[in-house]
């Protein structure tokens, strides 16, 4: 066990390495003009994505019920002057609601391949993935999020940070987005 290295952090965004391919990140979210806890659901995993066009080139949701859904995705080929290849995520993902906690968790999904994703890109193997909301009031949520990847991928040290720019970007876009919402 290492101890917990910060990789990015900005503007109340925290990235850490916590061990080898375990990963967290926390921030808030605010609007006094909205209950954020109402929008917690898959249609803000779709925001996220549709906020990210410039780093994802595809996306498919389906929502399989009000807490599963399962969720496949085409990661822009980013690292590609780096001779890593492009990335998808293939997840399976339950939402749990209890108290004042959201709870996200998902797996990769390994027992089959998305038919529309390039031969070429491999999957971006995920053991576990924990994002908990916890409702402060009903107008602030603290996110934690924790991913653990499977021992099989190897993600070099110059991607760590460059992975925590690219989170900081995806939830600061969703952040503003939902902060700014007006009714």
């Amino acid at each position: 066990m290492i101890e917990p290295v910060i990789l990015y952090s900005k503007e109340c965004f925290i990235f850490k390495k916590n061990d080898k391919n375990n990963y967290s990140l926390f921030f808030d979210m605010e609007n006094i003009n909205i209950f954020l806890s109402k929008i917690i659901d898959f249609n803000l995993v779709k925001l996220i994505y549709d906020l990210n066009s410039d780093i994802y080139e595809k996306v498919n949701i389906q929502i399989i019920n009000e807490n599963e859904a399962i969720v496949n995705l085409l990661m822009k080929h980013l690292f590609q002057d780096l001779g890593l290849p492009q990335r998808f995520y293939y997840l399976h993902i339950k939402r749990c609601i209890k108290e004042n906690t959201i709870t996200f968790v998902s797996e990769s999904i390994k027992s089959e391949r998305p038919p529309d994703m390039p031969d070429n890109a491999e999957l971006m193997d995920i053991s576990n993935s924990l994002i908990k909301c916890n409702i402060i009031t009903p107008h602030n949520i603290n996110f934690e999020c924790n991913i653990l990847f499977d021992k099989s991928i190897i993600i070099p040290a110059v991607a760590e940070k460059l992975i925590g720019l690219i989170l900081y970007k995806i939830f600061n876009r969703v952040k503003q987005f939902i902060e700014n919402i007006r009714m």
